[in-house]
């Protein structure tokens, strides 16, 4: 029997396959693909996470190149149909909003039209991530822009704002939400929690979640009369955070349902925590739309306490495109924008021909990849900044004779290189922190030789001096799991090998392929996988060491982030080093240095 889903590929197919379009200006147009259908229920929800500035769509890639003014009309269209069938739907948002396109990046203030933008879609249910954090004016901007701007949608259960006019701590906003919904009339109890993070500027306080959870607050509220809690947060969903915080609801409320959203580790991941509980997570930087609907729910009496309900919990993986958005809404071209969408795509359109995102600064020779290729290889991004941009860019004229071994975390960087165009946005996709250079000087070469091991397989180690290692790596190796978009781990036989969900369609696009908790039918879109290689933690380059035999002292260079990593694993190599004996090795940021080397190295035209 012919998969399900072949029945609404061959309608979508024949419908959408001449007239579908982008809305971005030099957007690549999304290719057909067979669709399969979102199952809707009495209460429906549409999620995203992490989109990390990437209002304006994936230009260069067709699977996700709608924009956010595409999303408000995707919204409103199936908030009509909420309207007209009398069941409900609500939007979510769980962080990390900011940080990682040059919508947000490029701006000087940093966001300068990426709020207003993204304060036009009507949220429910609105949290913080850890990016909002980083840097003290990014969070100021968080408490005085997106807060006011979402008023009491927005939830804070475990962060708080210091004031820098009154120096007063308060929370960033209410600590849970308790509404009802529109059409059901469903009472649901929301909490809006971040991990605990230990990385936030000093103008904010994250509070651990097994303490917020002892809270009196916290304690009434699970006591409130609801038909369905709402968790969404800033955490993966197989963090101990989640599981937490479920553990808590659970004991006081045996049968209610709880509805979980996640983010964070950038992955595509549903979780079932019981058979009234379940989790998803909808990916990273606007690819991914999340859809959850529930069906079964039972409004309880004020005296029901223990009606237990059969729940069906449904989940799919939106691919951000208008193919797919035309295909769920049953519109087309001509009658799917919004008037409010078409403002939307409007108003990021001018906003991007402000800040000159467009401007070329050279083209790539090849496709770059972060893990879409085994490192160390030609197509590798971290072999291209290892062997060609480090030997060159990693110069202090006043040092420039001596040996140096240059260390940065594959974290570091956020993006693949597509080969084309490499263009003022395609420098803060790649690379959108502002991390500069520091060194440590004539460290022993000994010792010093050492570090790149230890950085890479002393987690145990490393992490009784602090953070654990995997904060250094990409974020979907952060949090491995069987489940998820991609299989992460290999067994110990497989070496490294590739790591692919391999798929028997020979002519599906290449795209998500996700294993979770349900199933594998999650993805809206059917997809030939992506292959996916482990890279490690950090990559090193040797720079200007002799022709024969070792250096007997090196100047150790390393992006300032990894830092707190840095002096344990000297410490470890054998070396006595501090903090005190770290220096700042030369001005710019990895962000700039990688522009400069491409704009001197790269043609201009393609």
């Amino acid at each position: 029997m012919a998969p399900t889903w072949m029945l609404g590929a061959s309608l979508a197919l024949l419908a959408h396959v001449h007239v579908t379009r982008a809305s971005q200006p030099g957007a690549v147009k999304p290719v057909a693909a067979p669709m399969r259908d979102l199952a809707w229920g009495q209460l429906n929800f549409l999620h995203t996470t992490d989109t990390h500035g990437w209002l304006s769509g994936h230009l260069l890639e067709p699977q996700y190149s709608a924009d956010w003014g595409d999303y408000i009309s995707f919204s409103q269209h199936l908030k009509k149909r909420a309207d007209d069938t009398g069941s409900d739907l609500l939007l979510v948002d769980t962080g990390d909003r900011v940080e990682g396109n040059g919508l947000y990046d490029a701006s000087t203030p940093k966001g300068l039209f990426y709020y207003d933008a993204w304060a036009e879609q009507h949220v429910d249910i609105i949290c913080t991530g850890n990016h909002e954090l980083y840097q003290a004016a990014t969070a100021d901007y968080e408490a005085n822009t997106t807060v006011p701007n979402f008023k009491d949608k927005y939830i804070a259960s475990n962060l708080d704002y210091i004031d820098p006019q009154t120096s007063e701590r308060k929370p960033m906003a209410q600590r849970y939400r308790k509404f009802k919904t529109k059409n059901q009339g469903l009472e649901v109890v929301a909490f809006g929690f971040l991990f605990d993070f230990t990385g936030n500027a000093n103008n904010t306080i994250v509070q651990p979640v097994a303490e917020t959870i002892k809270e009196k607050w916290f304690q009434d509220a699970m006591r409130e009369k609801a038909d369905l809690f709402v968790v969404i947060g800033h955490v993966g969903l197989r963090m101990e955070e989640f599981r937490t915080i479920f553990t808590a609801l659970r004991k006081q409320n045996w049968h209610t349902p709880i509805a979980f959203f996640g983010g964070h580790a950038h992955v595509r991941d549903s979780v079932k925590y019981d058979s009234q509980a379940f989790a998803i997570a909808s990916g990273r930087y606007f690819e991914t739309i999340g859809f959850m609907s529930i069906d079964g729910i039972k409004k309880k009496a004020t005296d029901d306490v223990s009606a237990e309900a059969s729940l069906k919990f449904s989940r799919k993986y939106i691919d951000t495109n208008l193919f797919g958005m035309y295909y769920h809404t049953g519109l087309n071209e001509t009658t799917f924008p919004t008037d409010d969408g078409k403002r939307v795509s409007k108003q990021i359109a001018r906003a991007r021909k402000a800040l000159n995102l467009d401007q070329t600064y050279g083209c790539a020779p090849r496709d770059l990849w972060m893990s879409r290729a085994q490192y160390p290889a030609n197509d590798s991004i971290y072999s291209w900044i290892q062997d060609e941009v480090f030997p060159d860019v990693v110069v202090n004229e006043k040092r420039k004779d001596k040996s140096r071994l240059a260390i940065m975390n594959t974290g570091g960087i956020r993006f693949d290189i597509f080969k084309g165009p490499f263009t003022r946005d395609s420098t803060y996709i790649v690379s959108p922190f502002v991390s500069g250079f520091n060194y440590v000087p004539d460290v022993p070469y000994n010792i010093a030789k050492k570090v790149i091991t230890i950085l890479n397989g002393a987690d145990k180690i490393l992490s009784t001096h602090g953070a654990e290692t995997k904060f250094m790596a990409i974020p979907e190796l952060m949090f491995t799991s069987k489940h998820g978009q991609s299989p992460i781990m290999t067994e110990e036989n497989e070496g490294d090998e590739r790591l692919e969900l391999r798929s028997v369609e020979p002519d599906l696009i290449r795209g998500y392929t996700t294993k979770d908790d349900i199933g594998t039918d999650g993805d809206d879109t059917v997809h030939k996988a992506i292959p996916f290689y482990a890279t490690p933690n950090c990559v090193q380059t040797e720079i200007n060491f002799p022709k024969e035999g070792d250096p007997e002292t090196v100047d150790l260079v390393f992006i300032d982030f990894i830092q707190p990593w840095i002096i344990p694993a000297l410490k470890f190599a054998g070396g006595d080093f501090s903090s005190d004996d770290v220096k700042v090795y030369m001005d710019g940021t990895l962000t700039y240095k990688l522009s400069q080397w491409i704009s001197k190295n790269w043609p201009r035209k393609c």
